[in-house]
């Protein structure tokens, strides 16, 4: 499975290295409904800043609809703070006249969310972008490339696959969704194999994994499992052009949904070695065109190009 992925978010380079143009409106339908529902829709900061030196008037409609929701979610974050000051100043008045165990974990927690929250209001102030703000994890809106009317196309989808006709809740039913295992193209997705075909950039990917497998060894007696998340990037350093399927999903009643999932298969020694046993799909350049403009009827070709995948090597490390 792709736990979480760093995305590539430069529409300079997505011009000018893939030949894609940006579907402006569907990023404008995007951050409308953001500013409407507000968490409920999950954009990585990075999916912001690409619209920071916006040029046309469309651009300045997504930018000044990005600074309301900005706005607003600083005014949210400044009554928290001054809710868990208010706590934390609470416990300290406690701890000073008793200490007591109750009052040492209201500390702690005020403090910690205090911190989170400073960070949170500093990180809305800035462009400057960290590797978490470029993560996507299921659930997320990330940019992805599809053709049509016959050009490259980068639109807004989210990380979790709601396959057409399909009801709402199988986003809980499938939660698994936002990835496409490769042995059940044919089955599961086989509405999207061969007709919904797309692509994300993607510089690096994280997995979890056990930390017995990823040591190459087995549980000990009355040892209990333990998650670690590894971070794994291709070497030498690339854009990685993810295979990808996606649908459109709509509904009386509902806002239009575009989601997607990667498409995985089984590992390469690397990555199978480091304790996980799927990996993307990254496909080959000159494939790009054939991939995004599949044919039903010519099924094993689509297979022909996942299986001349790119084949870099995957340098894993703890992720922070």
């Amino acid at each position: 499975m792709c736990y979480s992925a760093q995305i590539e978010a430069d529409w300079r380079r997505y011009r000018r290295q893939y030949g894609v143009e940006v579907s402006l409106s569907d990023f404008y339908d995007l951050f409308y409904r953001r500013a409407r529902e507000g968490h409920k829709i999950k954009v990585p900061k990075a999916l912001e800043v690409a619209f920071a030196d916006a040029q046309s008037e469309q651009e300045r409609g997504i930018a000044a609809l990005i600074a309301e929701y900005n706005e607003a979610e600083a005014t949210r974050l400044e009554q928290e703070l001054f809710k868990q000051r208010k706590r934390l100043a609470d416990a300290e008045r406690s701890l000073h006249a008793k200490p007591t165990k109750t009052a040492g974990e209201h500390r702690r927690i005020a403090t910690e969310k205090t911190e989170w929250i400073l960070g949170k209001l500093a990180s809305l102030k800035s462009l400057d972008l960290t590797l978490e703000d470029q993560r996507i994890f299921p659930g997320h809106y990330a940019p992805v490339i599809v053709m049509e009317d016959g050009r490259r196309v980068v639109k807004p989808m989210r990380y979790q696959c709601r396959l057409a006709g399909k009801p709402a809740f199988y986003d809980t039913k499938f939660p698994g969704t936002y990835n496409a295992r490769r042995d059940s193209l044919g089955g599961f997705w086989k509405e999207q194999f061969g007709a919904t075909h797309g692509i994300m950039i993607a510089n690096a990917f994280f997995e979890n994994v056990s930390r017995h497998r990823l040591e190459g060894r087995e549980l000990a007696p009355g040892e209990k499992e333990e998650n670690v998340i590894l971070e794994f990037r291709p070497r030498p350093t690339q854009d990685m052009l993810i295979a990808c399927l996606w649908s459109k999903w709509q509904a009386p009643g509902e806002a239009e949904l575009l989601s997607f999932a990667a498409i995985t298969d089984e590992p390469p020694a690397e990555v199978a070695a480091a304790g996980h046993d799927r990996c993307i799909i990254p496909i080959k350049a000159e494939n790009v065109e054939a991939w995004l403009s599949p044919a039903s009827s010519n099924l094993p070709a689509m297979q022909a190009i996942l299986d001349d995948r790119e084949r870099p090597y995957y340098e894993h490390r703890m992720a922070a």
